[in-house]
């Protein structure tokens, strides 16, 4: 008689994963809430002072440096997610090889 299979809670439970979703939070927290800040700053300064009216260099102000930037620190940040997500995907290999182990295990019993 075949035993069934271990269920999300289980998994969920492992150190594996218990530390993988830390490491993703540690990650994606700080990414995100610097990706928040930083777009809603060219909207707030631009609505409450002229600080971004200023010239840069020539004719262009900078608000369209800030924006530009915007589109940079997005390119970033994604190119960053996508590094770090091979780590993450790693672990995922990891789990999913603990859980085939314990899976073989349990089937011989």
């Amino acid at each position: 008689m075949q035993k069934n299979p271990q269920t999300y809670s289980d998994i969920a439970r492992s150190e594996l994963f218990r530390k993988l979703m830390d490491r993703k939070k540690r990650f994606i927290v700080p990414l995100t809430l610097f990706f928040l800040a930083f777009y809603f700053t060219l909207p707030v300064l631009t609505a409450f002072s002229n600080a971004l009216n200023q010239p840069a260099f020539g004719s262009v102000s900078w608000g369209w440096v800030f924006a530009f930037a915007q589109f940079i620190m997005t390119w970033v940040l994604c190119y960053l997610y996508t590094k770090k997500a091979k780590e993450f995907d790693l672990t995922c290999e990891q789990i999913k090889e603990q859980l085939t182990q314990t899976e073989k295990g349990r089937n011989i019993s």
